[in-house]
């Protein structure tokens, strides 16, 4: 292909830049209240990011968790919306939820979703030119700030009153209470009177979620004959605890790994005459003279549905059966995070979301691959409603970790974007 002369290019770029502009400004009287809504209230957005960020709200100060979402009841109930704080029981060790909803009768229904929990404390919010750094900033209270902006700007167009929307934040996402009937019992509740779920995760480059992999956990125990080293592989003792748990993972290697969407991570084992693992941390005693007896393996699995999950647990177990001499394995799964298995319902949610983007002249937007995704809150309900996830604040980086930042030069956009998505969802 003729690569075009730089003259040839920045016609065509102007002239494409001039359609774009073009289609924002046929935009509806009141989406382009929505659009100045945002603009104008930009800096509001940053301050109450600035101010929430500020609040420790580490899945376990269940205290913070509780102060953040009552930052969020208070501006949810200045938008007209009814809220209750669901306080979850004291033996579960977590906060609870807020649960704010409209009373309107026009258009879909819609689940909004979000958390207020962050996995790590103590930094607090600062800002650099265009970064937004401290703990939540990017996973996900930036998120959660767009979302509610997204309301404010479609009240100001009058058009919040007449919606159906729930709202739903989440004060465990980043370590999910247990039992899960209970901690996910009014989201599932609130998505059976739903018609389309919005999870406001962070957006990744010009894209949308509609798949996200599931996970869930796995423990191998493996035991052997033990005895003197220098009857290895004879008669009785056979292979030892050690050989066939490594002829286990090297089998899950072989068999399970080029799987489109599947992992499976062992992240710890330990092996020896004796061995002992506990959660995380494990122990283990042995002589080099001596035939292991005992390995324990922990790790996880991840999977883009409940089909294929199944499928991979079963080759594990009978990989795991297939023991040699002298020694057995027994393998165990729990479950975690549901999948979030792409539908055709979602991808029309996608391509709505689409439609709005180039509506505003923001460029399209394409489906994140679900290996870029790890779990997320909206995979408890997507087998009830069809579902959109990362939509929030833009990208950032260190999630999990000191450091964490967000991006506020898009801001704007994809408040925008947001607030018109869910005004035409709710016509």
């Amino acid at each position: 292909m003729r690569t075009p002369s730089l003259r040839t290019a920045a016609v065509l770029l102007c002239a494409a830049l001039a359609g774009l502009r073009g289609q924002a400004q046929e935009l509806p009287a009141a989406e382009r209240q929505i659009v100045r809504h945002v603009g104008a209230h930009l800096e509001d957005a940053i301050a109450l990011l600035e101010r929430v960020v500020n609040i420790d709200s580490r899945t376990e100060n269940l205290a913070g968790v509780e102060q953040v979402a009552l930052v969020f009841k208070q501006e949810l109930e200045a938008l007209g919306l009814t809220s209750t704080w669901i306080r979850m029981p004291p033996e579960m060790n977590r906060a609870g939820h807020l649960l704010a909803e409209t009373r309107g009768t026009r258009g879909k229904r819609l689940l909004l979703l979000g958390h207020v929990d962050t996995v790590l404390s103590g930094e607090k919010f600062r800002r650099e030119g265009d970064r937004a750094y401290g703990s939540g900033t990017s996973d996900m209270k930036a998120g959660v700030v767009l979302m509610l902006q997204a309301l404010k700007a479609v009240h100001a167009a009058g058009a919040l009153q007449d919606a159906r929307i729930v709202v739903l934040l989440t004060g465990d996402e980043e370590s999910v209470g247990r039992p899960l009937e209970i901690s996910r019992g009014a989201m599932i509740a609130a998505a059976e009177r739903s018609d389309a779920a919005l999870s406001f995760e962070a957006t990744v480059r010009n894209t949308a979620t509609i798949g996200r992999r599931g996970s869930s956990f796995w423990s191998l125990e493996v035991t052997g004959r033990t005895g003197h080293s220098s009857l290895i592989f004879r008669e009785p003792i056979g292979s030892g605890a050690i050989f066939e748990a490594a002829r286990i993972l090297e089998r899950f290697y072989d068999e399970l790994h080029a799987e489109r969407y599947l992992t499976f991570n062992p992240s710890v084992i330990v092996g020896g005459s004796q061995a002992e693992l506990d959660g995380a941390s494990g122990t283990a005693t042995g002589k080099t003279n001596v035939v292991p007896a005992r390995v324990v393996v922990a790790g996880d699995l991840r999977f883009i549905s409940e089909e294929q999950k199944q499928s991979a647990r079963d080759r594990m177990r009978r990989i795991a059966a297939e023991s040699l001499p002298g020694s057995s394995a027994a393998i165990t799964f729990g479950d975690g995070y549901p999948a979030m298995t792409p539908s055709p319902a979602s991808e029309a949610l996608l391509a709505q979301l689409n439609r709005v983007s180039l509506d505003l002249g923001f460029g399209p937007v394409a489906a994140l691959d679900p290996a870029e995704r790890g779990a997320g809150d909206i995979s408890f309900v997507s087998h009830l409603v069809p579902g959109l996830d990362g939509i929030g604040s833009a990208e950032g980086g260190n999630e999990h970790a000191p450091g964490e930042w967000t991006d506020l030069a898009p801001l704007s956009m994809l408040i925008q974007r947001a607030a018109v998505l869910i005004y035409r969802l709710t016509r």
